[in-house]
């Protein structure tokens, strides 16, 4: 029977052992140690991960497992091989195989999938940021799928990911009508200031706008769609400007917050609301940051004489692939727009970075960002502009190191439809990580002078 290194050590060891306690302690061999260091970090911080006083030349696995707030079980695994000094460590060595491969420090977490089970492919969103991730992370012996095959585990590590720092402040919301929770880093401030604006998936998510605060700014995360407490019905967009310049002024009049500095960030349908904050509502952000979004929209908000749309009546757009999953590219090309639907760009007077995914099928977001940019070029203001484009990248640019899905659930009433975000995973988990470092170079450049 063919023996393992692994299986050649312990029978050494236990030799060792009955010679006497003086030949045992000069020959003994350390058991296997995973390190993650640090074990707890913010969602956007890097972590070493290192095996040691393993046989050297040696296939080992390296797994991380851990459950979504749904109960969904995420996973990622990687092939090594140990040096000659019998270690492996993750920011040096390249994985040969499993769910990435090359030299990729942080592939355990955003390499991670979710088992699509009955529910199918599955997208990961943290609903509550007063509660970490908890990832396990296990060093198996030889090359395996921890999914096939039951391997011997030789350490193992917890780590925890968080959204948020110690003693930012969460504070939910409810005035005015507007519906969103602030988020202020710790101190008496004043702090700069950022709008958080998501997309068409409607609720609320704090995630992003909680990270934010982590880094120092104060950031209110704004629900505008599909919450409990906004007018319904939940499909509607049954809020107008007077919403969104409510929310800008509740955030930009805190007594924590500086004034004259608080920009906006949104994705998607949350860009194009950024740019029309800032272009049509009198109002004046001190930068706009947009993630893969439209310049106009078809669909009209409360404020519209003909009065709110249901966010699926515009349809004339939708294609499908032959699975039938939906892409709402087409829907945002500015051909497609009603062209009293197109934002005023012009009107922008503040810097403005744009970030172009150019796997992206749910955004027309490399024509939208052409038009802004010759926009801005026409009325003298090509300075305001900044363009990151990331080949291979899709539509859901989140911070870095959060996995990424190409395909998640859209709606399930009346009938399930999923749709498509695009992203091949490694150049869109380097995207993530670029565009993240570089929105905070942005804000604290526009926000902090």
């Amino acid at each position: 029977m063919k023996m393992t290194l692994f299986t050649l050590y312990r029978k050494l060891a236990g030799l060792h052992s009955a010679v006497g306690a003086v030949r045992w302690r000069s020959s003994y061999r350390p058991s296997p140690l995973l390190t993650a260091a640090p074990v707890r970090a913010l969602i956007d911080e890097r972590i070493s991960i290192k095996g040691t006083f393993l046989p050297p030349h040696c296939p080992i696995t390296l797994c991380a497992q851990m459950h979504s707030e749904d109960g969904d079980l995420w996973e990622a695994f990687a092939h090594y091989n140990t040096n000659s000094d019998g270690t492996v460590n993750l920011t040096r060595d390249h994985s040969v195989g499993g769910s990435y491969l090359g030299c990729e420090p942080m592939g355990l977490f955003w390499g991670m999938q979710g088992d699509p089970g009955v529910k199918g492919p599955l997208r990961l969103r943290k609903i509550n940021v007063l509660t970490p991730y908890t990832v396990q992370i296990s060093l198996l012996e030889g090359h395996i799928s921890p999914s096939e095959a039951q391997g011997t585990e030789l350490a193992t590590v917890i780590t925890e990911r968080w959204y948020i720092a110690p003693g930012v402040r969460r504070i939910d919301i409810r005035q005015n009508g507007v519906v969103g929770t602030l988020f202020l880093p710790p101190g008496p401030g004043p702090f700069p200031g950022m709008l958080d604006l998501w997309g068409m998936g409607g609720g609320l998510m704090e995630y992003r706008a909680a990270l934010i605060a982590s880094r120092g700014y104060a950031s209110l995360a704004l629900a505008f769609l599909g919450h409990k407490d906004l007018p319904g019905p939940r499909n509607t967009l049954n809020v107008g400007d007077s919403y969104f310049k409510a929310a800008f002024h509740l955030l930009q009049n805190h007594h924590q917050v500086c004034a004259d500095r608080v920009g906006i960030i949104g994705i998607s349908y949350g860009s194009y609301l950024a740019l029309r904050i800032a272009t049509q509502m009198g109002v004046k952000p001190a930068c706009l940051i947009c993630i893969n979004g439209p310049i106009g929209s078809n669909i009209l908000l409360l404020d519209a004489e003909d009065g709110a749309d249901d966010y699926n009546s515009d349809q004339k757009h939708w294609t499908f692939d032959e699975q039938g999953h939906v892409s709402f590219r087409e829907v945002s090309l500015p051909a497609n727009i009603r062209p009293e639907a197109i934002l005023k760009i012009e009107n922008i007077a503040c810097p403005l970075m744009v970030i172009v995914s150019e796997d992206d099928p749910s955004a027309a977001s490399i024509e939208s960002a052409n038009v802004i940019e010759e926009t801005l070029k026409a009325a003298g203001k090509s300075e305001l502009f900044t363009r990151l484009s990331y080949p291979g990248a899709g539509h859901l640019i989140e911070p870095p190191y959060a996995p990424n899905a190409r395909l998640a659930l859209w709606r399930s009433k009346p009938k399930k439809l999923f749709t498509l975000w695009g992203g091949q995973p490694t150049p869109h988990a380097a995207a993530q990580e670029d565009a993240w470092e570089k929105m905070l170079d942005f804000m604290e450049s526009n926000l902090r002078r």
